[in-house]
């Protein structure tokens, strides 16, 4: 048995058996572009998989070293990657700047950061593990693009159709370009280091050559807008980033805004953070101490059970305990059927989140059937249940006194 096989081996013990049959085909035989920062939610739907147990098999996946996860910091207008990492850790600036819109957001783990899942070197080896040798429009469409933009099939003929030239440049290479400048107004846009000039062609048309220069490096700094006139243009661009830049002139017009409008759903990392199997499997190595992460909407789920003490002392420690420990067990398994995460417990009380309000209402339910069940079983009213559930803003921090990630309501 190879070494990938016994992997899936261990996999099917832990995950749903038709999500890990998908997986593994996906891993055999699927194309270079499908394995790298596989969106969850979309590899489920396309397959009919449940989606709750696709992400739980991916998480699986994942601690296994079949996939390599990614917390990638989006922009909210076009979708863009800003940043990329292994760890929700690195998520720590208070903005994070979009050059090819020209705005800056302050990160929320509702929509703007996603997790995803690329096939791991030691599984299969894919081009996107050396993205510096992927074509122009592979790149902007695997490393660029969010797992959420529902980009075109013909995406490179649509890109050629605002694309008024492009180029490849090595690092510490100098080209010139010369193109001739329509009255639109212009990007030049690198998706490697995000380098963008704004240029906006208008007036009155001339014959003189007019000159520009573009220097690439890891600043990401904005570059601004420049007025020119319709016309021709020579264009100096200088790679100092120290990795291949891929520069190119686009057209900003309704087609370009056509290519990344069209969104589908994706895994964020406000849902994953509310899932119980992530956080099982994960448990203190989300966030750093210091940090704090904005969640704009989270549902908390609190519980509690109704005169728990006198419960002890009508029918003894033992007995008392045991039929907590029960109710535990059946909170803990009806929290995640609904795709929801217990934090905390103190005492007998839960504290559990979840990502809308739905969801924890149904938990609320399920909670109240199952305690009239075990009463049922006992021929009691010993469990006796209050719920309350709590919607709001919070942040996602963990506590240096507990070492233990949480979210607190602000």
């Amino acid at each position: 048995m190879s070494e990938i096989q016994a992997l899936f081996r261990v996999l099917r013990q832990s995950a749903d058996g038709d999500c890990v049959v998908a997986i593994e085909n996906a891993v055999g035989k699927a194309s270079d572009r499908e394995l790298c920062r596989i969106n969850a939610l979309d590899f489920a739907a396309k397959r009919g998989l449940d989606e709750a147990r696709a992400v739980a098999a991916f998480l699986h996946a994942s601690r296994l070293g079949i996939f390599e996860m990614s917390w990638n910091v989006l922009c909210p207008y076009c979708g863009g990657v800003l940043d990329a990492s292994t760890t929700l850790k690195t998520v720590n600036r208070e903005e994070y700047h979009c050059a090819l819109c020209a705005v800056g957001n302050h990160p929320t783990l509702d929509e703007m950061v996603e997790v995803t899942f690329t096939v791991s070197p030691r599984v299969r080896r894919i081009a996107a593990h050396d993205p510096d040798t992927l074509p122009e429009a592979e790149y902007a469409r695997q490393m660029f693009w969010s797992s959420g933009v529902d980009l075109p099939d013909d995406y490179e003929e649509k890109v050629a159709e605002i694309n008024i030239d492009s180029i490849e440049l090595p690092p510490g290479e100098k080209a010139v370009l010369s193109v001739h400048l329509p009255a639109e107004f212009i990007i030049l846009f690198d998706p490697v280091t995000h380098g963008t000039q704004f240029i906006d062609v208008k007036g009155e048309p001339t014959h003189e050559r007019q000159t520009f220069t573009m220097i690439f490096n890891k600043m990401r700094a904005p570059g601004g807008t420049v007025e020119m006139r319709p016309g021709p243009l020579r264009l100096s661009l200088e790679n100092r980033s120290g990795r291949r830049v891929l520069p190119a002139l686009w057209i900003a017009n309704d087609q370009l805004h056509r290519l990344f409008e069209k969104r589908k759903p994706f895994l964020t990392a406000k849902r994953l953070l509310t899932n119980q199997t992530f956080r099982d499997i994960y448990r203190t190595d989300t966030l750093d101490v210091d940090q704090r992460l904005k969640i704009t909407s989270l549902t908390f789920l609190f519980t509690d059970l109704k005169g728990s003490t006198a419960l002890y002392q009508r029918v003894g420690d033992l007995a008392a305990y045991d039929l907590v420990r029960q109710h535990f067990q059946v909170l803990y398994e009806v929290v995640a059927a609904e795709g929801g995460a217990v934090v905390k417990t103190i005492g007998d009380a839960v504290m559990a989140t979840f990502a809308t309000p739905d969801r924890a209402l149904a938990a609320a339910l399920r909670m109240r059937e199952e305690m009239a069940r075990l009463n049922a079983e006992r021929r009691n009213e010993d469990l006796l249940l209050k719920i309350g559930i709590h919607i709001g803003p919070c942040l996602a921090v963990r506590l240096k006194t507990t070492a233990r990630t949480i979210s607190a309501t602000r």
